[in-house]
């Protein structure tokens, strides 16, 4: 007597609901809560209303420039309608894994690799969106699809990494030739001043001498002409940082 009555006195746990077919005739959605069936009558389905996880099995997909990828998704669904859920489909779970793998395999058909790389979450909106519409008359609402991999022939890896290299050395090929015209333009520049201005030449070069001796600890003997023997020797006091002595001024 205990398990009959088990049987027949139900308690729907708060994110389930029980669907009565009396007699294999459809008679409601109950729950959630303690439910009472009719002996022998009665039977039901118990519906989870919670998210669920479907993992679509990995599938090789021809892009739409004969590219062979390997796609794995993922899908969370949950049943908003018990009543169709249960009467217009036989295995939600397993219909929406299959309907998901063949909606995939028909929009990556028609995107080409580039794109299938670079938009791949748009892509995986668009596969949900087409399974959502399919399954709304199942009751069920496909709340997220993602492409969790896309997996490429290791041939193809090799000449990806082949092309990035090239493109990379490009690049720093123009950004070098780029440098040389800039600085060879500062150069043209300065020899315009130079040719105008002998003595910012001489100065220049002073300056140089300077730099190599304090480097080298050298003493470095130029021709000077008379003209600019004292000019020159005066920067080059100021250079290197020393001053006439008192004795000096004096002789002077």
């Amino acid at each position: 007597m205990a398990l009959i009555l088990s049987r027949y006195i139900r308690i729907v746990k708060e994110w389930e609901r029980f669907i009565v077919l009396r007699l294999g005739r459809y008679q409601g959605v109950r729950g959630p809560g303690l439910i009472f069936l009719v002996p022998f009558i009665d039977r039901g389905v118990t519906v989870d209303l919670r998210i669920t996880t479907v993992d679509v099995p990995k599938q090789e997909v021809i892009t739409k420039d004969n590219v062979t990828v390997t796609v794995d998704a993922v899908v969370y669904y949950r049943i908003v309608d018990p009543e169709s859920a249960v009467l217009k489909i036989k295995d939600p779970h397993y219909s929406v894994a299959l309907l998901t793998q063949t909606t995939i395999r028909d929009v990556i058909g028609q995107v080409d690799l580039d794109t299938l790389l670079t938009q791949r979450e748009e892509i995986g909106k668009t596969i949900q969106s087409i399974v959502d519409r399919i399954t709304e008359v199942w009751g069920v609402k496909i709340s997220l699809l993602t492409l969790k991999a896309i997996e490429l022939p290791q041939g193809l890896i090799r000449a990806m990494a082949k092309q990035a290299e090239a493109e990379r050395l490009r690049r720093a090929r123009i950004i070098e030739a780029e440098a040389e015209r800039e600085a060879a333009k500062i150069l043209s520049e300065a020899a315009i001043v130079y040719e105008t201005h002998p003595t910012a030449l001489r100065l220049r070069e002073l300056q140089t001498y300077t730099d190599i001796a304090r480097e080298k600890n050298l003493i470095i003997i130029t021709e000077a002409s008379s003209k600019s023997a004292s000019t020159a020797a005066a920067i080059s006091t100021a250079l290197s940082g020393r001053y006439p002595s008192q004795a000096e001024k004096s002789e002077e």
